[in-house]
């Protein structure tokens, strides 16, 4: 009797998941058909509607970060620059599935070339729009899911396959391409499902229908596990979940909720408040981080819902996404960011050339105070505060600023808090300049420690855990020290504060304010409830003092090598 099947991939959504194998890919049958010009248009177009009307739904639900990944794809189908060259290959004696496949791998290749990494991350959707057109023309040749729960496993996995098979039985999923800030992934975290990209290719010849077991912690997919492997019901464990026969976190052992699960004041084990928010883009998420016990929303994406617009949003448009968020946030916290359209999330509008980000926000006439007015309106009930991402000059807090005011003024009401996301180096370094001018900070430690360590974000062994690099930690206590020394209020957003390995050190820095992914608030609050920040103050201020006495060069070579054992771990 063979024994279980091991198949190795990079975590990029944690989670324990069991089920049957479902091979989501098309199977090929004795030959392809060859389709004509018209059948190939037509294979584009009702892939660009189905992406199309599922956005819509998904945006009805209030799930508007899934609908705007899903929108992407729908804009991709219907772009003359992928389907004309497929169709000009036809007219050249291709045949048709090679001819979309070569249009596809074509456009993907410079897409992957370009140097901005969150650019590049879209070389992935283009593939797998392609994929779905060729699905398409084979006849959706593509066998139907268990009626059981089961295990996605496709070469690579379309984040439209896991917003549709999440209804049904999907525990898990396992993609062969892709990475840790893929489309798919990032729509994985915020389901909560575990997920595993960059597999082994020979995962895509795993048996069909076999029971296997996701261990996205371990980073493995095991089939047909041993019996005293298998766990019970084949339920996928979601961040804040225990692992079998272990208390879920944020719980006690007795099954009681611990700290934090409710919406009162968390405090650690030596008696320091904590405020505890949640990161989102959509009602849905709202309402997950408000059950899991969070105190409001320390930062509201308002740019995911509006990736494929075609134009800069109106105030109307602004307050059709804004209010089903904020109206489930009355008298609680809510930040909510400006647009903040760069890297993979620039609308078709600004691409290919021209300003991005706030740049581009505030050299539009128009667009700033339309979302400013929707805010306002929106957020009336909430303790609002607005936040600017990526800044780096005082002149561009002033602007908005005014800004700010002037709107309030015509509403009659008074300007709330102005916030600034500090995730550019330089930003950190002159935290004490900036600090007079607002009235918080909010550290963004994603994009801190990529530029800070020089490690490509879209790299898929990149982790949050890679913000307790010394060289990051310093530029936090900078921060802190600022916003300490002005009175103004200093928080994190990025994910280094859902990291057991950055948390402790973030509430030693002085850090008191923590907002996480929703699926992961009750997580932390366990997390935070254990932590002793006397004895994590210790901690980070050794770690710092060290580095001062090793001086810079030597500091850069310890932070190296961390960063070298973090990303091979």
């Amino acid at each position: 009797m063979t024994g279980p099947s091991r198949f190795r991939g990079q975590p990029v959504s944690e989670g324990i998941g069991a089920g049957e194998i479902y091979l989501g890919d098309a199977q090929r049958g004795r030959e392809d058909p060859e389709p004509g010009e018209k059948q190939v248009r037509a294979a584009f177009a009702e892939v660009a509607r189905e992406r199309s009307a599922l956005a819509a739904r998904l945006r009805e639900r209030g799930q508007d970060l899934q609908a705007g990944i899903v929108a992407i794809g729908a804009l991709i189908a219907a772009d003359p620059a992928l389907v004309s060259p497929a169709i000009e290959a036809m007219r050249a004696g291709t045949g048709g599935i090679a001819a979309v496949q070569a249009a596809a791998e074509a456009q993907a290749v410079v897409l992957a070339a370009l140097p901005d990494p969150d650019l590049a991350q879209r070389a992935g959707d283009v593939r797998q729009v392609a994929a779905a057109v060729v699905e398409h023309l084979r006849g959706n040749d593509v066998p139907p899911p268990p009626a059981g729960q089961f295990i996605l496993v496709r070469r690579e996995v379309d984040p439209a396959d896991l917003i549709r098979l999440a209804e049904g039985g999907l525990a898990g999923a396992v993609s062969v391409a892709g990475g840790a800030s893929s489309h798919a992934a990032i729509i994985a975290r915020g389901l909560g499902l575990p997920m595993l990209a960059g597999a082994e290719a020979t995962v895509l010849a795993a048996a069909a229908g076999h029971q296997a077991i996701l261990d996205a912690d371990a980073g493995e997919l095991i089939v047909d596990p041993d019996p005293q492997t298998r766990p019970g019901p084949a339920v996928p464990r979601r961040p804040g979940q225990a692992a079998p026969g272990q208390a879920a976190p944020g719980q006690a052992a007795s099954g009681r909720p611990a700290a934090g699960r409710a919406p009162r004041e968390l405090r650690t084990a030596d008696g320091e408040p904590v405020t505890l928010v949640c990161n989102v883009a959509s009602a849905a998420e709202t309402r997950l981080g408000l059950s899991g016990g969070a105190a409001g929303v320390g930062l509201l994406r308002t740019e995911i819902a509006f990736t494929g617009a075609s134009s800069w949003p109106s105030e109307a448009a602004h307050l059709d996404q804004l209010t089903p968020i904020l109206g489930l946030l009355a008298g609680r916290p809510a930040v909510v960011r400006l647009l903040d359209f760069s890297g993979d999330k620039v609308p078709p509008f600004l691409r290919p050339h021209g300003p991005q980000g706030l740049t581009a926000l505030l050299g539009a006439p128009g667009a700033l105070e339309d979302q400013l007015r929707a805010i306002l309106r929106a957020g009336a009930g909430t303790r609002l505060a607005v936040l600017v991402p990526m800044v780096t000059s005082l002149d561009e807090v002033a602007l908005v600023r005014a800004a700010l005011a002037k709107a309030a003024a015509e509403m009659g009401a008074e300007p709330p808090e102005l916030g600034i996301m500090v995730e550019v180096a330089a930003t950190a370094a002159a935290a004490g300049e900036f600090a007079p001018a607002v009235d918080f900070f909010s550290i963004g430690t994603n994009d801190l420690a990529s530029e800070v360590l020089g490690v490509d974000r879209a790299d898929p062994r990149t982790r949050p855990a890679l913000a307790a690099d010394p060289r990051v930690l310093a530029l936090i206590g900078t921060v802190a020290r600022a916003a300490r020394q002005t009175g103004i209020k200093v928080s994190v957003c990025g994910d280094a504060a859902a990291e057991p390995l950055v948390l402790p050190l973030l509430l030693g820095l002085g850090v008191r304010t923590l907002s996480v992914g929703a699926a992961r608030v009750p997580q932390v609050a366990a997390w935070i409830a254990a932590t002793d920040t006397k004895a994590a103050a210790r901690q980070a201020t050794e770690i710092l003092a060290a580095v001062r006495e090793a001086g810079e060069e030597a500091a850069q070579g310890a932070g190296r090598e961390a960063v070298r054992e973090e990303m091979t771990r």
